[in-house]
């Protein structure tokens, strides 16, 4: 049996965490097509925020922790939840700024045939 998609994993979006500021910063470039399954993963030694419009807090990330968001779980056709094309991730700390480790997205699409 033949899928007609595949998926296609971007590149990782990632900062430092001398990079993780008071105020929402862009993490990274915005999505090229649209996003099936996400994760951010949290090295550091604070909590973080991550928004999606770069205004309000969408998710926390506790320090040294990670989540996986798969929107189309179990699908092979077109149908399900995406983050919509142009999608960019934004990030700041909760509170104190961290001392240690990174923060990172990493994104999924599908593309093409089999």
């Amino acid at each position: 049996m033949a899928f007609g998609r595949r998926a296609t994993f971007d590149t990782v979006r990632e900062v430092a965490f001398g990079g993780v500021g008071a105020a929402y910063a862009a993490l990274g470039t915005a999505t090229t097509d649209y996003t099936r399954i996400f994760s951010v993963f949290n090295s550091t030694d604070a909590d973080i925020d991550i928004s999606l419009d770069g205004v309000n807090d969408h998710l926390r990330i506790a320090a040294g922790t990670g989540q996986i968001y798969d929107f189309t779980a179990n699908k092979v056709r077109e149908d399900g939840l995406f983050l919509p094309r142009g999608t960019v991730f934004y990030q700041k700390r909760t509170a104190g700024a961290p001392t240690s480790g990174a923060l990172w997205v990493q994104v999924t699409y599908a593309t093409g045939g089999a």
